[in-house]
């Protein structure tokens, strides 16, 4: 059985996974809008995977005899600088989110809730994934120093991206 304080803290993770969906769903709206559908793409298929993670939560409660309660989204920001300001964004959101996967594991040893901790080893495994992905595309940005062409090619590159059901 899993605790009502564990119970809670995955529902909040849930609500956690799918603002995130929405934070790069207005990324890749913000890339379409400004002719970069390579960048469009690559925030679209992010979206998609951050609701895939909340599912992974709202599953796993399920088969643990737990309520699910959904919380309501934040809105998120529609309006970004630059290509560069939405991939720092995007760097120090999943450092938050890492952060909160953290938080969870660390109560889930406290609560000595195994399962948890086992399902919970595989976001810890995945936020490195997601932080290093993040990391390299905001460095590709900041070597192209601002010059079009170079962005052009990194939009073409993260273009290329496929979605994990493709």
């Amino acid at each position: 059985m899993i605790s009502p304080k564990m119970q809670d803290a995955l529902s909040n993770q849930i609500k956690a996974e799918l603002d995130s969906a929405y934070l790069y769903l207005s990324m890749s709206a913000y890339f379409t809008e400004n002719n970069l559908p390579g960048f469009a793409r690559w925030m679209h298929i992010q979206s998609h995977e951050e609701i895939n993670h909340a599912m992974k939560f709202y599953h796993f409660l399920l088969e643990r005899g737990a309520k699910v309660t959904l919380l309501a989204l934040d809105q998120p920001p529609s309006d970004f600088a630059s290509p560069l300001d939405v991939l720092d964004r995007t760097l120090k959101h999943e450092q938050k989110v890492t952060n909160l996967i953290y938080n969870l594991y660390e109560l889930a040893l406290q609560e000595k809730d195994f399962p948890s901790q086992v399902m919970l080893q595989w976001f810890i495994e995945e936020q490195v994934e997601e932080e290093s992905n993040a990391s390299q595309i905001l460095e590709r940005i900041k070597m192209t120093e601002s010059k079009s062409f170079a962005l052009l090619a990194i939009d073409q590159q993260l273009g290329k991206r496929k979605a994990e059901e493709e």
